[in-house]
């Protein structure tokens, strides 16, 4: 499973951004998770933006009052000499063929230039610039919640559609009944989920789908731990091993938890990837497989993937987090360039 976080997208535009023309004074996104990549792009580079319908309107956004302002934020659209329209990704071109067809109509298409900060290969008919490669399956950070993979996902609860209960809360019984009708809504996904899988309690089930049907969550199947009481769970300690057991025996691709502990349990005991909501990091079930020792690179800050001396932080961290062995395997996908 590919998977690319907000900070991977900033990464590779900051990457990319000398492969580009200098020229480029407006960048336009298109809605809505282009909007995201969009913003970054001029953030970092100081230049104006807007979205595809603004554009055809003739309109630009304000750029604030910042002291580090440039004259060329305050150009009209005619002015604009070339036009940067970006995607946050591409597959099969069909909004980026879109968008170009309504920028031509508009005789707007000569100055403009499209983009995608992701493609599924390095070259697309539709876009002048690609500026990584990320093959299928992938997911991102901003599109999990909306992503056809929840069909064929594990998908947790309390922590994921719902805050977790409080201590207080989590009583098993009056306070608990109260928290399971009015729990507070995080995730709102917008694709039908394979499997929901929680530690909450079978006698729970009734409170749980009322909730589920309110916030039109839908789903397939709904799995509970059938316990009699929270005692009973925290004496037998099944949150983790229970839902790894769930995900191991489905035909599942991904499961999504919010505690990290528990992820790296299910990674371990399913032997398939996990999702930690927590830290928006995707977790391998063997720490020191190539898949694993990547995106734990990924999950760092550029400025510490790029350190280099001999005495650097970055390597006393990795051996000690990973040991000798998975130090140098780390080393060798870095310096053969994999990670790209």
């Amino acid at each position: 499973m590919h998977y690319r976080s907000i900070n991977d997208m900033n990464d590779a535009i900051v990457r990319n951004l000398h492969r580009l023309p200098p020229d480029i004074d407006l960048v336009v996104g298109i809605p809505r998770s282009g909007m995201l990549a969009a913003n970054l792009f001029c953030l970092i580079t100081n230049i104006a933006m807007t979205d595809l319908d603004s554009l055809l309107e003739g309109r630009i956004y304000s750029s604030g009052t910042s002291s580090k302002r440039r004259s060329a934020l305050d150009r009209g659209l005619p002015d604009m000499r070339r036009i940067l329209v970006l995607d946050d990704s591409i597959r099969s071109g069909k909004a980026m063929r879109a968008a170009r067809e309504r920028l031509e109509a508009a005789g707007l298409g000569g100055r403009v230039m499209m983009g995608a900060v992701f493609g599924i290969q390095s070259k697309h008919v539709e876009t002048d610039f690609i500026f990584e490669v990320v093959p299928d399956p992938r997911v991102f950070q901003w599109n999990l919640m909306h992503h056809v993979i929840l069909k064929k996902s594990c998908v947790d609860i309390d922590g994921v559609l719902c805050v977790d209960p409080t201590r207080e809360e989590n009583d098993d019984g009056p306070a608990y009944a109260k928290f399971l009708a009015e729990a507070f809504r995080l995730h709102a996904p917008t694709q039908r989920i394979g499997t929901l899988v929680t530690s909450r309690l079978e006698k729970y089930r009734g409170p749980t789908e009322a909730w589920l049907a309110r916030h039109e969550i839908e789903y397939d199947k709904l799995v509970m731990l059938d316990l009699p009481s929270k005692a009973e769970r925290q004496r037998l300690k099944a949150h983790g091993s229970f839902k790894a057991e769930v995900y191991r025996k489905s035909d599942a691709h991904l499961f999504i938890e919010s505690e990290f502990g528990q992820a790296e349990t299910i990674a371990r005991v399913s032997g398939k990837p996990v999702f930690c909501v927590d830290t928006q990091q995707m977790i391998s079930p063997d720490a020191l497989s190539v898949a694993a020792l990547r995106q734990e690179l990924r999950n760092l800050p550029s400025r510490l993937r790029q350190a280099n001396s001999a005495g650097s932080k970055i390597k006393t961290l990795a051996r000690s987090v990973l040991g000798e062995a998975g130090y140098l395997r780390l080393k060798n996908i870095v310096k053969s360039g994999t990670t790209k």
